[in-house]
C-alpha cells in the first residue's frame, strides 16, 4: 500500500533531517543492509545442500549409514538457509501472500 502526500512528506523530513544529524551514520546505514550480510549465509547453505546431496546419493548403495547423514547435512542445510531467508524478510508469508494474490487475480482475468 503505498504513502499518502502527508505520510511520503514526513517520511522525507525525517530522512532528510537523519542525513543532516549524522552523515556518517547515514552512510553506513545506506551501504550496509541486512541482505547483504547474510548473502554468505545463503551460499554456505546452498553449498550444503550439495555437499550433502552428493553424499546421499553417493553412498547410499554402499552404506545406509553414511546416506543418511548425507540427509542429515540436506535438511540442516536447508533449514538454514530458510533462517536466512526469512530475516532478511526475502522470503515468508508476505511474499508467497503476493505471489498467491498475484496468481488469483490472473485466474480471475483469464477466466
Amino acid at each position: 500500500m503505498p504513502l499518502n502526500e502527508d505520510e511520503q512528506r514526513i517520511l522525507e523530513e525525517i530522512e532528510r533531517q537523519f542525513y543532516e544529524e549524522d552523515p556518517e551514520l547515514a552512510r553506513s546505514v545506506a551501504s550496509a543492509s541486512l541482505r547483504s550480510r547474510l548473502r554468505p549465509h545463503r551460499r554456505l547453505a546452498i553449498a550444503g545442500f550439495v555437499v550433502g546431496l552428493v553424499v546421499m546419493l553417493v553412498s547410499f548403495t554402499s552404506s545406509v549409514w553414511i546416506a543418511a547423514l548425507g540427509f542429515i547435512i540436506m535438511l540442516a542445510s536447508a533449514g538454514w538457509l530458510a533462517m536466512s531467508i526469512r530475516k532478511s524478510g526475502d522470503g515468508g508469508s508476505e511474499t508467497v501472500g503476493s505471489w498467491l494474490e498475484r496468481a488469483r487475480q490472473r485466474w480471475s482475468r483469464n477466466s
